[in-house]
């Protein structure tokens, strides 16, 4: 029996020291390296071999290193075969940390002070309090529900949206195609960590600004392709958007030369909102391998139906 490890190399070698000392039995081997492909029964990719039913028969699980899986061609891992994906406290820290730091920089008009700093100006502008603040999440999954924890608990006016029914205490909480036009009406910070369906793809587009109050601030910590990236800059250059904090992109590294780069009211971080912890990520797995040895459920298992 032998676990397949596809992805950032040196984390995978924190992993193999983990399984070594918490689940010897297992043999670990670290792509392109895979011994036995018939002794496969776990794997976890970032993006997983070619031909995974033919090269590895007697698969039993598949882990995504990552919070989502829309990097995964679904249709090509055989349906009796789950996928989980990753549900880490240190991923999950990591995103509450970045947001927590993006809405406190679009509340403290962060990036006008950063520009008034390379134009010479010394121009002080009106402080408000957090509780004057009305900040919106779109996706009230593990990450979205700590980041809004996490916000509310410095006075913002918080509220969450996702597709079915969800409570919070002291969050607002919206559902659905009805109850999204009401979210994005009281929300002047907008986080968006959504899982990237063919239903949320493109979903940050005109459409929804136009929802938005007038100089609202767009913190996009989902995929790139969540963002119709011409809607952006049209909704900044009417100022209906006062900025926008991008962390993700639809093509990555971002082109020399696109827009994003020196546009005065986008801040740019490449990809790293949020990255998986070795030791923590590593417990997770091993946690779910028991589980499914247990014949208990899988946390994170993903719903092929919804792709999340």
């Amino acid at each position: 029996m032998s676990f397949l490890y596809k992805s950032e190399p040196v984390r995978g070698a924190r992993w193999a020291e983990l399984f070594a000392r918490r689940a010897p039995e297992i043999d670990f081997h670290i792509w392109p390296s895979v011994g036995d492909p018939t002794k496969v029964r776990y794997l976890a990719a970032w993006q997983p071999p070619e031909n995974i039913a033919e090269t590895f028969p007697n698969l039993e699980l598949v882990f995504s290193v990552g919070a989502g899986v829309d990097q995964f061609d679904l249709s090509r891992i055989p349906e009796h075969i789950p996928v989980v994906r990753m549900i880490e406290s240190g991923l999950v820290a990591g995103m509450v940390e970045y947001a927590t730091l993006a809405v406190l920089a679009a509340h403290r008009d962060w990036l006008t002070y950063a520009t008034q700093q390379r134009e010479g100006q010394w121009k002080p502008l009106p402080v408000r309090t957090a509780g004057t603040r009305r900040v919106g999440v779109l996706g009230m999954g593990v990450m979205g529900n700590a980041v809004l924890v996490k916000l509310r608990d410095f006075g913002f006016q918080c509220a969450g949206w996702s597709r079915s029914e969800r409570s919070l205490p002291g969050v607002e909480c919206f559902a659905g195609e009805q109850g999204l036009a009401d979210f994005l009406a009281r929300t002047d910070i907008l986080i968006c960590l959504l899982p990237l369906t063919d239903a949320t793809r493109g979903i940050l587009s005109q459409q929804l600004f136009r929802q938005l109050p007038q100089g609202a601030v767009l913190i996009n910590l989902g995929r790139g392709d969540h963002l119709v990236e011409v809607d952006l800059l049209d909704a900044l250059d009417r100022h209906h958007l006062s900025a926008a904090i991008l962390d993700v992109c639809s093509v990555e590294p971002l082109p020399q030369g696109h827009p994003f780069w020196h546009h005065p009211r986008i801040m740019l971080t490449p990809h790293i909102a949020s990255m998986t912890q070795p030791d923590t990520s590593a417990e997770a797995v091993l946690d779910n391998l028991r589980r499914h040895r247990e014949g208990l459920p899988l946390v994170g298992l993903v719903d092929r139906a919804r792709g999340y």
